[in-house]
């Protein structure tokens, strides 16, 4: 049987990327946040009926964190009632895999947060992705759900992008030491979802990320010496590690959220790789 899959948020930067990889028997539907509003039952209901589809993977998402806390109700639109309103249209017989986030922790715990470890978000980002969880989980509890972290990609808005721009435009930057995650390229997470396409027995919670951890300003001075060396800056620039408590911001960050990624290696048979080395993929593509 052709996989027929229907891909929501597929102009994002995940998105992007699922499009990108995607294995040549399977057929594709791809929807961006212009075409498809996953808040509108409506719109679903007719979507999934004229296409048939056998899987639906929600890339949909709001993803402000900061603003998510001045706009909650947005947020939680986006992030919990689409979920519920696709999990209604979906055909009896279609798989759901939708993303989550590191942010359902409460970052206080000093070892790799498990699927099944308690939740406690600190944040409204962090509720609203929760809310999405649970109610997929109620309402289609065959689903897949992936949380994932600190994403990035050669394009778009992220914190690999701005590191460079920064380090091109300023002598000095002062980065966050205190926050500990792993950073993940999209393009490896796109690979990963397309093991999970390929079995359908796998549904629950689970997590990816790439492998080890890192601070923020760990993340910095690498993104700064591999691009030194692939020459995507011309210069070396100061980087002094700050507290969260010198940089405050709207939504308050899990101390600690890396993501225990066992239960995962095993359900698909790979582990990745170090997140300096994936970070480095995504760097050459710069060249």
């Amino acid at each position: 049987m052709q996989e027929r899959i229907v891909l929501l948020g597929g102009f994002g930067q995940l998105g992007s990327l699922i499009q990108e990889t995607v294995p040549a028997k399977v057929k594709l539907f791809t929807f961006n946040s212009k075409d498809f509003d996953i808040c509108n039952l409506a719109q679903h209901q007719s979507v999934y009926k004229d296409l048939a589809p056998t899987t639906i993977i929600n890339a949909a998402a709001y993803t402000q964190v900061d603003n998510a806390e001045s706009e909650q109700e947005r947020a939680f639109k986006v992030n919990a009632q689409g979920p519920a309103m696709l999990a209604e249209a979906c055909p009896k017989d279609c798989r759901i895999i939708h993303f989550s986030t590191d942010f359902v922790f409460g970052g206080l715990q000093q070892t790799a947060y498990k699927p099944e470890d308690v939740t406690a978000p600190a944040s409204i980002y962090g509720a609203s992705k929760l809310a999405g969880e649970e109610t997929l989980m109620v309402l289609r509890p065959e689903s897949t759900i992936i949380r994932t972290a600190w994403l990035y990609s050669a394009e778009g808005h992220n914190f690999v992008n701005t590191m460079l721009k920064l380090m091109a435009e300023r002598d000095e930057l002062s980065i966050v030491n205190d926050q500990f995650g792993t950073p993940t390229s999209a393009r490896t997470l796109a690979e990963v979802v397309w093991r999970f396409v390929a079995n359908r027995e796998l549904k629950g919670i689970y997590h990816w990320t790439d492998q080890g951890e890192a601070s923020w300003y760990d993340f910095a001075v690498e993104i700064q010496r591999q691009a030194l060396e692939l020459g995507l800056l011309s210069k070396k620039i100061s980087l002094r590690a700050i507290s969260t408590q010198e940089y405050p911001t709207p939504a308050q960050r899990p101390e600690f959220s890396v993501l225990d990624k066992t239960a995962t290696y095993e359900a698909i048979n790979f582990e990745g790789q170090k997140w300096q080395d994936e970070l480095k993929k995504v760097l050459m593509l710069k060249l």
